[in-house]
């Protein structure tokens, strides 16, 4: 089993099990034109297994003999109820928390598997592919838009709004919900904004959601 636990900002456990991680790719235009990516027609889903899962303050350890691995900054929500063709009210409804989270890729061998049209499980869902911040309860957040950053060694990186998003987050989730069902526990990571690039050790990574979390992450 992964040695993770979802907690709360304060540290205090969220008595919630380890689900299914799923993910959104291209869900920003920009994002997907850096790549050199069609913007799909309707969102694109894969899962990441809980055992991708790691806490995002542990050093960031991954492949070495794989080819680069890149960063991908993702706003992470955290489902609270059971979720079955849900509308877009009832998915907002489900969210119990937000966080950060690092969407690792095996960038040089996703690419190889594009050209081949397979599936991208072996470059998405590694042991570690999934570092997860602390979570901050929904009912912190206005309502609005949510904004978040990723800074590398100081420099500003990635920006993100899920006003650009788009597949809006409870839209987002509702169509999920149409195509397999959310459990509590389960993570939704909503697509990363352009700026992504590969990590090299050494590097400090520093992820602040709004003003609410801040949290920091080193490379070995």
């Amino acid at each position: 089993m992964p040695d993770y636990q979802h907690h709360w900002k304060d540290g205090t456990p969220v008595h919630l099990p380890l689900g299914k991680i799923v993910c959104i790719g291209r869900n920003y235009a920009e994002h997907a034109k850096e790549l050199n990516n069609p913007v799909p027609d309707e969102p694109l889903l894969f899962i990441k297994p809980a055992t991708s899962a790691v806490h995002i303050t542990r050093p960031l350890d991954f492949p070495r003999d794989k080819g680069a691995v890149h960063f991908e900054t993702e706003l992470a929500v955290l489902i609270g109820r059971p979720l079955t063709n849900a509308t877009a009210s009832e998915a907002e409804a489900a969210i119990l928390g937000y966080g950060l989270a690092l969407d690792l890729t095996l960038r040089d061998l996703q690419s190889r598997l594009k050209e081949k049209g397979q599936p991208w499980e072996r470059a998405k869902a590694f042991d570690g592919a999934c570092p997860l911040s602390p979570f901050v309860a929904a009912e912190k957040f206005a309502g609005g838009n949510i904004h978040f950053t990723l800074d590398i060694d100081g420099s500003r990186q990635q920006t993100g709004d899920t006003r650009d998003m788009l597949n809006p987050v409870a839209p987002l989730i509702a169509h999920i919900s149409s195509q397999f069902t959310l459990l509590p526990g389960d993570i939704v990571l909503t697509g990363t904004p352009r700026g992504v690039g590969p990590l090299d050790s050494g590097q400090t990574l520093s992820l602040e959601l709004e003003d609410l979390l801040f949290v920091e992450t080193k490379v070995v």
